[in-house]
């Protein structure tokens, strides 16, 4: 399995002005955009960061998952959620019509669902499926996860000149605020029940 992202987040879809306000950088003076770039790459680390503990997409974009088989001959469970749409499915080279499958949406585990089951995967090719995901623009992100990336963003920034002097762990108010969104992976992405 391989998870491509066609496009990384537009640098104006960031929140670079909200973290400046949250690290309380000051305005007004000749220099005013020279900190952007370093707290648009610790918002960068900390959208990663956060969006790899839960599973989930927080800004939406468009992903492409490259298969050599498929978790069972029915369906097929995407990596990230939520699943705002999929625009392609292409199995050995070939598009798959899409009338033969359909998107089974989940805030945890959706899933490609074959109408008659999966089509195979001929020996030696892959199957893509083209899927955008995410809660939309910045503003659509729940609170509890914009906070996340702030808190996680600003200890970044507050720490760039200390490399290897503390735990790598993530803070604890991170933790908390990601918790509810984590998925619990009791059966290794099998559909159970």
């Amino acid at each position: 399995m391989n998870l491509i992202e066609e496009r990384p987040v537009a640098a104006q879809a960031l929140p670079i002005a909200a973290l400046k306000e949250h690290l309380r950088l000051g305005t007004g003076f000749a220099d005013d955009g020279l900190q952007d770039r370093l707290v648009e790459s610790h918002l960068r680390a900390a959208l990663a960061a956060v969006e790899g503990r839960i599973g989930k997409a927080l800004i939406a974009r468009s992903f492409r998952l490259v298969l050599n088989r498929w978790r069972d001959g029915v369906s097929q469970a995407l990596p990230l959620a939520p699943v705002l749409s999929v625009q392609a499915l292409r199995v050995g080279g070939a598009e798959v019509a899409p009338a033969a499958w359909w998107l089974a949406q989940d805030m945890h585990r959706p899933r490609l669902v074959g109408r008659s089951g999966l089509p195979a995967i001929p020996e030696g090719k892959t199957a893509e499926i083209v899927f955008t995901a995410g809660f939309g623009a910045w503003d659509a992100v729940p609170a509890d996860l914009t906070q996340a990336v702030m808190l996680l963003a600003a200890e970044y920034y507050e720490v760039r000149h200390e490399a290897g002097l503390r735990v790598s762990a993530l803070p604890m108010q991170v933790a908390t605020l990601i918790e509810r969104w984590r998925i619990v992976r009791v059966s290794g992405g099998a559909i159970c029940g």
